[in-house]
């Protein structure tokens, strides 16, 4: 991996909270299956989904994310919300792969993601049929194009989601926001909408059990919230940065990570994919 692509120092031995247990078996295989028939279904009717309008596709699309959410066995919580249509910038914190269905509940969009999602398993197909933006994130050379695709995909009128940390963090830190993908919402003179992601238990103690970090795998992950009890997802979607609010991306990216609450610090200039 490049020295400059950032990274956090959050592992699934030092952060994140275990859930297995015995009496959880049974209960999470049900969960697992469950999610599993869901993404299968979607794959499959995704083609017949494509040919609807866009507004019945986003209906579509925010109610299967939720379900996927809910058959994981997540509550789901969602405050606010984002500008139903037009192009968007939507930046949020990067905790887990929950946090790609619950930002599509809230608007659905194109996703930035890391060209290895391609190759997930089953869900690698699902992301590559929904519009996603892959980037090759070894090759810095490609960010002026990174930014002016998304540039391109916010002027058609599209959302974009981007997780601007460039890296999973396990909830309890955070990473300091890159600014290059701001000025892809300049460019295009659209709002940024910046959006919250919280995970706890039911008692309100915070849960790491959802972070997907280190060298976690994505079946251990899903593993881990699909054992897990009384999980909540809270998703706080904050009032939109107009055009216009900063001048510079360095600017609005400060403003879109003291507007979600998370540290201040130096910005770098690398693309943020999944």
């Amino acid at each position: 991996m490049s020295a400059w692509l950032p990274g956090a120092p959050c592992s699934p031995r030092s952060c994140v909270d275990a859930t297995a247990s015995a009496a959880a078996v049974p209960r999470a295989l049900l969960r697992l299956a469950a999610v599993l028939a869901l993404v299968v279904f979607a794959i499959v009717f995704s083609p017949v989904v494509a040919r609807v309008s866009v507004a019945r596709r986003d209906r579509i699309t925010r109610r299967w994310c939720r379900t996927v959410v809910r058959a994981a066995g997540v509550r789901v919580r969602i405050t606010g919300a984002a500008r139903p249509y037009g192009g968007l910038l939507m930046v949020a914190n990067h905790i887990s792969w929950l946090d790609i269905p619950l930002l599509a509940a809230v608007r659905p969009g194109r996703m930035l993601a890391k060209i290895e999602v391609r190759q997930w398993p089953v869900a690698g197909a699902l992301t590559a049929r929904s519009g996603a933006l892959f980037i090759e994130r070894d090759r810095l050379r490609a960010l002026p194009d990174t930014v002016a695709r998304i540039a391109d995909g916010l002027r058609a009128g599209s959302a974009v989601v981007v997780f601007p940390e460039g890296s999973t963090w396990c909830g309890r830190a955070q990473g300091r926001f890159r600014r290059a993908v701001f000025q892809a919402a300049l460019d295009a003179g659209v709002p940024v909408q910046p959006v919250r992601l919280h995970y706890r238990l039911d008692g309100g103690r915070a849960s790491t059990a959802p972070a997907f970090v280190g060298d976690d795998s994505l079946l251990a992950s899903l593993w881990r919230v699909v054992s897990a009890r009384g999980l909540v997802a809270e998703v706080r979607v904050i009032p939109a940065l107009a055009p216009g609010t900063e001048t510079d991306r360095r600017g609005l990216a400060l403003s879109a990570q003291r507007a979600m609450g998370l540290p201040d610090g130096a910005h770098g200039d690398v693309p943020t994919p999944v």
